[in-house]
């Protein structure tokens, strides 16, 4: 994929008139029998000049997706008015980003997870300049991948397994920076695999 698809301008482009196209995974095997939960994430695309995406590593303690890589987000509160008010609140409590430095363009599908979370992802450009203040109860780690490398299918390993007598797929995007292998999977490749399909239609 081109890099200048992946600038602000061009992506602004791509919310504003969306194609004709399909998200490729939109739901996971479920593991936990209970009803299912709303919530929203921040897909944060920092404006740098090779823009990338922030995300974090939770804490080892956490109930949900406890050590994963993941973008910064929960569960719907009553009080919030949509998704977006979910995924702008979400990223101040977990990292103390200010919403004055986020424009949301979008939102893609709805992606089910197999823990029983309906996740609407939010797309939003963030503009660099801002102080982060992560929750140390909720997150290890605040990083960033080039949005190059997330949306190039080079990257994208698809892995089939079967457990408890159940067929799960899966993707994963294996990162190495400065500090370390950073192993996105899960739903939050699921959701990056979505983004490149919107990106390439």
């Amino acid at each position: 994929m081109s890099g200048e698809l992946l600038q602000p301008a061009a992506l602004r482009r791509r919310f504003a008139a969306m194609p004709i196209w399909q998200p490729e995974l939109v739901a996971e095997k479920r593991f936990i029998d209970r009803a299912p939960v709303h919530a929203a994430v921040l897909v944060p695309i920092v404006m740098r000049e090779t823009p990338s995406v922030m995300l974090t590593e939770r804490t080892l303690h956490l109930s949900n997706h406890s050590g994963q890589i993941a973008f910064p987000g929960g569960k719907a509160d009553h009080d919030d008015a949509d998704a977006t008010a979910t995924a702008l609140r979400e990223a101040r409590e977990e990292l103390g980003l200010d919403p004055a430095y986020v424009q949301v363009l979008g939102q893609l599908p709805h992606y089910l997870t197999g823990s029983a979370f309906i996740i609407t992802p939010v797309i939003a450009l963030v503009e660099p300049g801002f102080t982060l203040k992560p929750n140390a109860g909720e997150v290890a780690d605040v990083f960033e991948v080039p949005l190059e490398f997330l949306m190039n299918p080079a990257h994208h390993r698809r892995h089939v397994f079967e457990w408890a007598g159940v067929q799960r797929e899966w993707f994963s995007m294996p990162y190495q920076d400065q500090e370390k292998q950073r192993f996105i999977w899960g739903a939050t490749a699921g959701m990056l695999r979505n983004f490149y399909r919107l990106l390439a239609a």
